[in-house]
């Protein structure tokens, strides 16, 4: 169990107020751990962080630390803040590549110090999750990093934080749950990730020089080309409109390939939370294509974020950055035709 802070890790101490606790008491905390069948090890960042403080730097950490321990242990459960856990579990699944055991995040809406916490139920079936065998097979259950939350393991790459005052705080529009938790934890396994055919590898870079920018009527040819010719920018995410459209005026255009000239990679990204891009189902993204723009197909924003970091952080060329950029790498996107000839491995 890898703890970054957040409220789960919120308890009361002897003033009565909601602190940080210390989780390698966690078994005093919560007795029914006991219960499991299972020795839990507790690992922390050295220091604790609220998840509107998360960097890439923590990703690294994290990542880090599960593969230092790899081989000791069945599965890793991350004890994380909900505001940037999707963003979080996301980049954990492109640094972890050949993951072959369970990476579960979780957290909670309430402290785990509060009487009406959803913190014990998340953190126990998490906790159960990570340890889970296939009952036929004997190998892993869940090989890939998700979420769990409420009721429902997601994908932690296809993860969207929707709510902030109820207990079901994640979901995940584009893909189903790979398992839900009632009476019995309840696996789809055809939806699940197999298993590797090579060893772990940790990645220990990611792109910071990279950006997002949500279109919106009325954007000005000075508000793009301020983010776009930002000094020392390798990437952005462009969240359009619908089906991956956007304005077809002359400046917008010409900043798009200004950029895209200057080695800047634009990824195409719908704002609706379910469907996907298509460039050139309409006039107004038909034109993307042609200056480089790469169609994110159905992955959310906080998927094609941290996968800029990751690829561009592995420092491929600009024809290999964009070939990965166009491929699923870990399941983030359903690609809904064949990848074009020329961005082709």
């Amino acid at each position: 169990m890898i703890y970054t802070g957040g409220t789960v890790g919120m308890a009361y101490n002897k003033r009565g107020e909601l602190a940080p606790m210390r989780f390698d008491q966690i078994r005093k905390k919560m007795p029914e751990l006991r219960q499991l069948n299972m020795r839990i090890s507790v690992l922390s960042l050295p220091e604790p962080i609220d998840s509107s403080n998360v960097t890439p730097d923590a990703w690294l950490q994290i990542a880090a630390l599960v593969a230092e321990h790899y081989a000791h242990y069945d599965g890793f459960v991350v004890l994380h803040g909900t505001d940037t856990m999707a963003y979080s579990a996301a980049a954990l699944s492109y640094l972890l590549e050949n993951l072959g055991k369970p990476v579960v995040f979780t957290g909670a809406q309430v402290p785990m110090g509060r009487i009406r916490t959803d913190a014990r139920r998340n953190l126990v079936t998490a906790l159960e999750i990570a340890a889970a065998r296939h009952p036929r097979a004997g190998t892993v259950r869940v090989p890939e990093v998700c979420i769990f939350f409420s009721d429902v393991l997601i994908r932690g790459n296809r993860a969207k934080k929707v709510e902030s005052q109820h207990f079901n705080a994640f979901k995940s529009e584009n893909y189903p749950p790979l398992a839900r938790a009632g009476i019995e934890l309840e696996y789809q396994d055809d939806l699940i990730r197999l298993l590797p055919g090579g060893p772990l590898q940790a990645h220990q870079r990611m792109e910071e020089n990279v950006a997002v920018l949500k279109l919106f009527p009325g954007i000005t040819e000075r508000v793009l080309r301020t983010v776009l010719e930002l000094d020392g920018l390798r990437g952005c995410v462009l969240e359009t409109y619908g089906s991956g459209n956007a304005p077809t005026a002359p400046w917008f255009l010409q900043a798009l390939r200004d950029a895209h000239d200057r080695g800047v990679h634009l990824l195409n990204v719908s704002q609706c939370e379910e469907g996907r891009v298509i460039q050139g189902q309409y006039e107004t993204s038909a034109y993307f294509a042609e200056l480089g723009i790469i169609g994110g197909e159905d992955i959310t924003t906080e998927a094609a974020i941290t996968k800029l970091m990751f690829v561009l952080g592995l420092g491929r060329d600009a024809a290999a950055t964009a070939r990965m950029l166009a491929t699923d790498l870990r399941g983030e996107i359903s690609l809904s035709q064949p990848t074009p000839a020329s961005l082709r491995f």
